[in-house]
């Protein structure tokens, strides 16, 4: 067989990167070319993974956080045996094609994440790092690591520049998360350039300062380098580990190495070929030898180190078989059997005992009872404990400095709304957990990219925002959110939540925690009355909006609401009536649901029949149109808060009954 030396094994990456870009005259080839050394090294000597079961559950965690190079991911998982076929490398950046511009989420295909937005894979990649290490503490016992497995992160500038890299390496440092290896492709060149003009920081310093270990000046181009640099990272026992590769963007090409050029544009058909020539590629386009795949072939190694990870969770289930059942429980997504007839036990205990809460301290009481459904419930906050309610009396908060103080399911995330979000999405990605955190709503402003690549990838993490209005009264209009509600029922596939009381918050938890995709649960700072007293209506309000009550017979007006302005528009109903008006009341806690109904039920809430139609919510109102129509009345808030007792707020932007009612007649 025909004997394949490193610096040829990089440059089979290198081609294929080229041709792929090549051939769809778009992206970016300057970074696979100048990190196919480090990937060859990292992928051939050091990953444990399985191709032949991309999903195990033991497998190390590759992240590509600098996404644009994801042709140097696609060749790695087309040479090491993944479904990633060399079809499916020409047509890269094409409709539909597996190979996206940017790497997109797929676990089967060996894509543990979507990447592009910098930092954000870096960020995620510290909580799947998290999750090992709780993972671990929870349930490995000695001579049994079932959870034992690394996090290798690549990142480019770009992502140490991004203001989330700062967030989430500084909780990692703190959380001294050893087995988080991040490789950083110093090459000293973004897209507009040279970066020594916006880019002067010491970054090994800057990391050593996180409480990282830091291996400088490792020359990323030397196969030797690297492997020893990743054995050392290996051996640390304290603090994750940023490897300083010293590379060259664009690698071999004679004329755009070391230039912006390389990065974001085909080299095109002569500076290829040049470069072909000046790494001595003599294949054709897309052509790899056999004796390539052979060294790059990961099944055989791979289905070795799962058989024997296998054998001992085989003799791990036999003598612990509690902890394993726990282990494979908390492995899944899914509920138990139970859980509906416990939701429902639950409620009928809420409709009898309901005090007039805040709905943050509704959600509280659930939290509380999903602790007892969900052995795998892991929540946190933002520095925001107390007021987002997000804690219940049996959780454990992680202590990194205490022994066995990562066996626990409560995160204190400081303030870090992004750097929480992003983590969030890693833990949830890793497996083990059904993640939830919380913060105020117009603080989701600093977390939405993440939560954004939460809706993405149709990962399930549960965002709580509490103090949801302009109800939260006198912090005024900073910490009043306004239009963020909105914003965040335009993200596809996030069911927003902004329940009533404490029955339709009950609802949104039992969706989110079912839910294959990520929710958002906007709740009040203010209480509320309790507003559902049958089970019909909670079965009801599982399905988004539904009709809440009908004041008199044949109603001739129609009002919608969500949240607190829910019981604001029973007591404008109870106004128009006195008027001699038929008024109905519609609950809309969550549009997207409701949308997600037969069309039959829809038009049943919606009853286009009755022309007087009003929409009421506490913040802007956009996106009410569909339920109140083109003459319909919008009672909301068209500008910034103001800072003052809530009540008198309401009052300036006539969210009272008196106000409604005047302006419907």
């Amino acid at each position: 067989m025909e004997k394949v030396s490193e610096q040829i094994a990089a440059n089979a990456i290198r081609a294929l990167a080229m041709d792929a870009v090549e051939a769809a005259n778009s992206g970016h080839p300057g970074m696979p070319m100048g990190m196919a050394d480090l990937a060859q090294v990292l992928w051939h000597k050091h990953l444990k993974h399985n191709p032949n079961d991309p999903l195990w559950a033991n497998r190390d965690r590759f992240v590509l956080s600098n996404g644009h190079g994801s042709m140097l991911l696609y060749a790695l998982l087309h040479l090491t045996g993944y479904p990633m076929t060399i079809e499916d490398l020409k047509s890269f950046r094409q409709l539909h094609a597996k190979t996206a511009g940017h790497p997109e989420f797929d676990p089967q295909l060996g894509i543990e994440m979507t990447t592009g937005p910098l930092g954000q894979g870096l960020a995620t990649a510290v909580g799947m790092a998290l999750a090992e290490k709780m993972l671990g503490a929870q349930f490995n016992q000695p001579e049994f690591p079932i959870i034992d497995h690394y996090t290798y992160v690549f990142v480019g500038d770009g992502d140490l520049m991004e203001g989330v890299s700062h967030e989430s390496c500084s909780l990692a440092g703190t959380w001294d998360l050893n087995k988080l290896i991040v490789i950083w492709d110093d090459n000293k060149i973004s897209i507009d350039g040279d970066t020594h003009d916006w880019m002067t920081t010491n970054v090994p310093e800057r990391f050593k300062a996180y409480g990282w270990h830091v291996i400088e000046n490792v020359d990323g181009h030397q196969a030797e380098a690297i492997d020893q640099a990743i054995r050392q990272a290996r051996s640390n026992q304290q603090g994750p580990t940023l490897i300083c590769a010293q590379t060259h963007i664009g690698f071999g090409s004679p004329n755009r190495q070391d230039t912006a050029k390389a990065h974001g544009a085909p080299l095109g058909a002569e500076e290829m070929q040049a470069t072909k020539e000046a790494l001595g590629w003599s294949y054709a386009p897309f052509e790899i030898p056999n004796s390539i795949y052979n060294y790059y072939d990961a099944k055989e190694v791979g289905d070795k180190a799962q058989a024997d990870w296998q054998t001992l969770w085989d003799q791990y289930q036999a003598k612990f078989p509690g902890l394993a059942d726990k282990l494979q429980q908390s492995l899944k997504y899914e509920v138990s059997a139970d859980f509906s007839k416990s939701l429902e036990k639950f409620l009928l205990e809420s409709i009898e005992e309901q005090p007039a809460l805040a709905t943050r301290q509704s959600s509280a009481k659930a939290i509380a009872w999903l602790a007892e459904q969900l052995p795998n419930l892991c929540g946190g906050s933002a520095d925001l404990t107390g007021s987002n309610g997000t804690a219940w009396p049996a959780m454990k908060s992680l202590q990194p400095h205490e022994p066995n103080g990562f066996a626990a399911n409560y995160i204190h995330y400081g303030v870090r709304e992004f750097g929480m979000s992003a983590i969030m999405n890693g833990l949830q990605l890793h497996g083990g957990f059904r993640v939830f955190a919380g913060t105020f709503l117009a603080f989701s402003d600093y977390a939405r990219p993440a939560v954004r690549l939460s809706a993405l990838m149709r990962n399930p993490v549960i965002y709580v925002y509490t103090h949801d209005s302009i109800g939260l009264g006198e912090d005024g209009p900073t910490h009043q959110p306004v239009e963020h509600v909105d914003s965040l029922r335009l993200i596809p596939h996030l069911h927003v939540w902004r329940p009533a009381d404490m029955i339709e918050t009950t609802i949104a938890w039992a969706d989110a925690v079912t839910y294959k995709g990520p929710s958002a649960l906007c709740l009040s700072r203010q209480k509320v009355p309790a507003l559902i007293d049958q089970i019909s209506q909670a079965e009801n309000c599982k399905k988004g909006a539904y009709i809440l009550k009908d004041i008199g017979e044949s109603p001739s007006v129609i009002l919608f609401a969500s949240g607190t302005e829910v019981s604001l528009a029973l007591d404008t109903a109870d106004l128009l009536a006195k008027l001699g008006l038929a008024v109905r009341v519609v609950s809309v806690p969550c549009m997207k649901v409701f949308f997600n109904q037969p069309n039959e039920y829809q038009e049943k809430v919606l009853a286009k029949n009755i022309k007087k139609r009003a929409a009421i919510e506490a913040g802007s109102s956009a996106l009410w149109a569909p339920f109140i129509g083109a003459e319909g009345v919008i009672c909301g808030v068209g500008d910034f808060g103001h800072s003052g007792p809530y009540q008198k707020i309401y009052e300036h932007f006539g969210l009272t009954p008196k106000a409604i009612a005047d302006k419907l007649k």
